[in-house]
């Protein structure tokens, strides 16, 4: 992956239109109940790997403004990571959503449900931000996934 100019302005805007989501859609996007709009952007890394520091940081900004606090600060884009690394390695557009589903169903289920255990179990809370991140990829960055694979070209000079 090269940083040239180009390549670090798209993975700024990447970033900031994860956090510009998130915070315009701030009640849905926190909680141990979320439909993050934002994390439709999630299925990026399937077609440049840029989209993966793009994603982190965007998480990590917009997990400032996360009542779960420095732990959201942390595990969040921990996650973020951790998926888009292996939807970077996905070939097979179906399953390109899964990655983000499963590892921030577990991460940040976890994390809820241990910060929030008075209120939601684990098992709860990693069911709840499953059926949330399940939704939004599918509802939401699927189409999206659809969308950009019929510009096959966009992503080419980003990936040189």
């Amino acid at each position: 992956m090269k940083f040239n100019v180009r390549n670090i302005v798209f993975i700024a805007v990447i970033a900031a239109i994860y956090v510009v989501l998130t915070i315009i859609f701030a009640p849905i996007s926190y909680g141990w109940i979320q439909f993050r709009i934002s994390e439709a952007l999630t299925i990026l890394p399937f077609f440049t790997p840029l989209a993966i520091p793009g994603l982190t940081i965007g998480v990590l900004i917009a997990n400032l403004y996360s009542s779960a606090g420095i732990a959201d600060i942390i595990v969040g884009p921990i996650a973020t990571l951790i998926a888009a690394i292996i939807t970077s390695k996905i070939k097979n557009k179906w399953f390109a959503p899964m990655p983000p589903i499963i590892v921030n169903a577990l991460f940040i289920g976890i994390m809820l449900g241990v910060l929030f255990s008075s209120e939601v179990s684990i098992m709860l809370a990693i069911l709840w931000v499953g059926i949330g991140q399940f939704g939004v990829l599918y509802l939401l960055g699927m189409p999206l996934l659809l969308a950009l694979e019929r510009r096959k070209g966009l992503f080419d000079k980003f990936n040189k």
